[in-house]
């Protein structure tokens, strides 16, 4: 049977959406990657490996059901069950905490991986990002939040993305109020759309249209609105003093940890946003998102998802964050060239060569070997210098 002639010619294209990283931006980023993990392991996170793939059951149980509709699945051919590639590595680290680790202790996680998704999020997105994250479990106080939401912070300051703000937000009050105005599930859902989108006429409209009573309706119709400075957790005081008490507990929340980030971090702008509901049926208290000038896409975010491990046998407090580490080099604002200049060394059968190229990249030097043919190429291979015999010996001299 003859080849089919479609896509012959264009075997190398890659996906939509599906990307790959060149050098020298590839070493770059693997620098950062670098650094980023040892200040992980200074903050006393450790580090974990989980598999790319696992059963489905596993991955999308739980708290990690949205995800499903990001997840590529496909069938394990030893056992016949389903599988799939992971979106999120998130779930995977929370697996760990509750069924590998299985310490009464708080425990902190930190990873790096690739992972595979569906469809991009936004339009200049990657359906397979290098994902970078922090996770820290068995502590349910604002404490912990802080402390995510710092590291965060550095995470971006290492990859290079400069004055970042910070955005807050907090799923427990759109949870109190729909569950004080006893709205069914559906109604909560076109609830929770409308108010993504800040479509107040739709909102209004919505709470009419399941007779939502005061005081409730006018508190939901207010939450869009409630966006801005620290200022905003005074007008939602006064605006949300009918809500029920867990809607009052996630508003102090919100204000502990605005509180503590005035002093850990005091140079970072916080911009309030109550209706901000990202990771809603993921998510269980405060949520939070890193923006930059000139990039409307969130470069970081994460927030808190009590009970997580539940499914895994074990429910722990939980908070943390994640972000898409080629997403953060590309953003930085003085990005590394990667391949830094190379000394050129003839090939040369002698011991006193061969001496001299390893002295040197012990030392730290990049020496590459210039076969034979291709001498004339140092400079198109990266090299600056090259090895010159003087004697007995090998110099390292600027290139001609």
């Amino acid at each position: 049977m003859s080849e089919p002639t479609f896509g012959r010619d264009d075997r190398w294209l890659l996906p939509d959406a599906v990307d790959e990283v060149l050098p020298p931006r590839a070493m770059a980023l693997e620098r950062v990657r670098q650094r980023i993990l040892d200040c992980y392991e200074r903050w006393g996170y450790e580090f974990v490996m989980p598999p790319a793939i696992e059963y489905l059951e596993s991955l999308l149980t739980g708290a990690a059901h949205d995800l499903e509709l990001q997840t590529f699945k496909l069938t394990d051919q030893l056992s016949g069950r389903m599988m799939g590639v992971r979106a999120d590595i998130t779930p995977q680290a929370a697996r760990i905490d509750a069924h590998q680790l299985r310490r009464e202790c708080p425990v902190r996680l930190c990873y790096t991986g690739t992972v595979l998704q569906t469809r991009p999020e936004g339009l200049t997105g990657s359906r397979n990002p290098l994902q970078v994250g922090a996770e820290l479990y068995g502590h349910a106080g604002v404490e912990s939040d802080v402390e995510i939401i710092a590291l965060m912070l550095e995470t971006l300051h290492i990859a290079g993305v400069e004055a970042p703000h910070l955005d807050l937000g907090h799923v427990g009050i759109f949870r109190g109020l729909t569950r004080q105005a006893e709205l069914p599930e559906e109604a909560e859902t076109r609830l929770w759309e409308a108010l993504q989108r800040k479509a107040d006429a739709e909102i209004r409209a919505l709470v009419a249209e399941y007779e939502v009573a005061e005081p409730v309706a006018g508190m939901l119709t207010r939450l869009a609105g409630l966006a801005g400075g620290v200022e905003v957790l005074n007008e939602a005081n006064e605006c949300l003093a009918e809500a029920a008490p867990d809607v009052h507990a996630a508003l102090r929340q919100l204000w502990s940890i605005a509180s503590a980030l005035q002093r850990w971090l005091p140079r970072v702008p916080v911009h309030f946003d109550l209706g901000e509901l990202r990771g809603y049926r993921y998510h269980t208290g405060v949520v939070f998102a890193a923006f930059v000038a000139g990039h409307s896409q969130e470069v970081a975010r994460g927030g808190r998802y009590d009970e997580i491990g539940r499914v895994f046998g074990r429910s722990r407090s939980a908070t943390g964050f994640s972000a898409d580490l080629k997403m953060l080099v590309s953003l930085a604002a003085d990005e590394e060239s990667g391949a830094r200049p190379a000394i050129g060394a003839p090939w040369r059968d002698s011991p006193a060569l061969l001496a001299r190229v390893a002295a040197l990249r012990e030392a730290g030097e990049r020496v590459i070997w210039l076969l034979p043919g291709h001498e004339e190429q140092a400079a198109v291979m990266g090299c600056d210098r090259t090895l010159v015999a003087d004697g007995n010996d090998w110099t390292v001299r600027p290139l001609d």
